[in-house]
């Protein structure tokens, strides 16, 4: 799936803890119909045949939307299943040598808290940036906070888009105004809503407003 910057727009980010009815597809499949852009299977503890299982179902799904799937930091299972692409963070696999052994189209978001990172990243192959912790995080709590003018100079330093992640919602993404970025990334603003389809719907109308 041909990559572009208006996939960034809603990046839902999957978090198996905030399920709390049905399954974690359950939810996906509600962010999906509420309109997310990219879906993001983020899971640390699964083990490895676990983790195929539900990737390859996600897949299946997020393609019936015409969505992409991009897998967080586990680059193996993100090519062995034939998923879109992965995200990795400054301590994971480079994003040179993904890009290296990836087939073409491979999507590949890297984890950016500075301008030099950004570039690094940019260099190295990245499709896209995630910048953040915006705001504090339940999600990451001991994640590095940036400031609104930390996240326009991270986002102007690159020419590849850029998402905004870390503890945004509804009550507080109108102060991301003017940051650059072309969407944002969310975890529990979405997947803990009591509605997550209208939650999706309300979410992404309000991103619409902020991107550049």
């Amino acid at each position: 799936m041909k990559f572009r910057k208006e996939m960034l727009l809603l990046y839902a980010v999957t978090d198996r803890g905030c399920v709390h009815t049905g399954t974690l597809c359950d939810q996906v499949e509600a962010a999906l119909r509420g309109g997310a852009t990219l879906v993001q299977l983020r899971e640390k503890e699964l083990d490895e045949e676990a983790l195929m299982r539900e990737a390859e179902e996600l897949k299946e799904l997020c393609h019936r939307f015409g969505v992409a799937l991009i897998i967080n930091d586990n680059v193996d299972a993100a090519l062995r299943i034939g998923a879109d692409g992965v995200h990795v963070g400054s301590a994971d696999t480079p994003v040179a040598k993904i890009r290296a052994r990836a087939p073409e189209g491979f999507i590949i978001g890297a984890t950016a808290k500075t301008v030099e990172q950004a570039r690094a990243a940019q260099a190295a192959g990245a499709d896209y940036i995630g910048v953040g912790a915006v705001f504090a995080s339940q999600t990451k709590q001991q994640a590095i906070r940036i400031t609104l003018q930390e996240l326009k100079e991270i986002c102007a330093s690159v020419s590849i888009p850029a998402v905004a992640i870390g503890g945004i919602g509804l009550d507080n993404m109108a102060a991301l105004k003017g940051g650059g970025m072309s969407g944002i990334a969310v975890v529990r603003a979405l997947f803990k809503a009591q509605d997550i389809e209208q939650a999706a719907r309300r979410i992404r109308a309000q991103a619409e407003m902020l991107v550049s």
